[in-house]
């Protein structure tokens, strides 16, 4: 058994070769994100709403809420399960955006919580890296349907 003097915080981040209301976009229209995240979604990001997501090839789905959206700066949503991802979007002048996915609110036993930070940590880099290719390449590495190959 492991014991935690502190509650696993997850942070994941990645430099996009685009301008930040572009990568801003992105997550916030679901028609830009299903090119590299999930695959349905009941509507655009907004402060305020409950939004469903869903992951078909997986049947599964999640609803979220959005509890700040500032544009082109921070989204922050809760999952249905009580975490929270705070999405940060830096302009760096002439490289393009930096986005910072910081995941947390992590509970359970120790054990459970630092299992759920670390597949955390490796979805949002899937997520970002899915974001990447597609922003800058329309390519779909499809990294969320690849990173579960069926058994």
């Amino acid at each position: 058994m492991i014991t935690l003097h502190q509650v696993p915080v997850v942070q994941a981040q990645m430099l996009i070769h685009r301008p930040i209301s572009e990568v801003f976009e992105a997550l916030v229209d679901p028609e830009i994100t299903t090119k590299f995240w999930f695959t349905k979604s009941s509507g655009k990001l907004e402060e305020g709403k409950h939004i469903t997501w869903a992951w078909e090839m997986f049947d599964i789905s999640d609803t979220l809420y959005v509890k700040t959206l500032k544009k082109n700066e921070e989204i922050l949503i809760e999952w249905s399960d009580g975490t929270q991802d705070r999405w940060l979007f830096t302009s760096k002048q002439g490289s393009g955006t930096v986005v910072t996915i910081i995941n947390s609110g992590f509970t359970g036993e120790g054990d459970d919580m630092v299992r759920h930070a670390i597949d955390s940590m490796g979805g949002f880099t899937m997520v970002l890296c899915g974001m990447k290719a597609w922003l800058e390449h329309q390519i779909a590495l499809n990294l969320v349907l690849d990173g579960k190959p069926a058994e």
